[in-house]
């Protein structure tokens, strides 16, 4: 019983100082970040032009589960082009360079901040599938 009941009350303290630092109003929070996130006056990126994947050479395209994913990292950049792009989730090397290089041709509104374009920071997963 003690063991259980130790790591409970370890955990409630743990989230009542979030709480407290979630509940300062605007005007505490006047540090700036390197990282903005989308939030009052940022505006995300979207999409405006994508390309479809090509299948990697030398692959049925029957072995790939329909609906099967490849998660990236990327950035926006100001001119809506993207930017240093990693794969965070992995279908399998080939799947994986093609769909890179078709996201390289991907073209995004830039995301805003006060009606100014800004590079933001993306996670973007693509669907392969019929």
């Amino acid at each position: 019983m003690r063991r259980i009941l130790v790591p409970g009350l370890l955990v409630a303290s743990l989230i009542l100082p979030v709480a407290a630092v979630a509940s300062q109003t605007k005007a505490d929070a006047s540090l700036q970040t390197t990282n903005l996130r989308v939030s009052t006056g940022v505006k995300a990126p979207a999409l405006v032009q994508s390309v479809d994947v090509a299948v990697p050479q030398n692959t049925v395209y029957a072995t790939i589960p329909v609906g099967s994913q490849v998660e990236l990292s990327l950035t926006v950049d100001r001119n809506g082009l993207p930017q240093n792009i990693q794969v965070v989730k992995s279908l399998n090397p080939d799947w994986d360079a093609n769909v890179v290089a078709a996201v390289r041709q991907f073209r995004f509104r830039p995301g805003t901040m006060d009606h100014m374009p800004i590079p933001v920071n993306v996670n973007l997963t693509v669907t392969i599938g019929k």
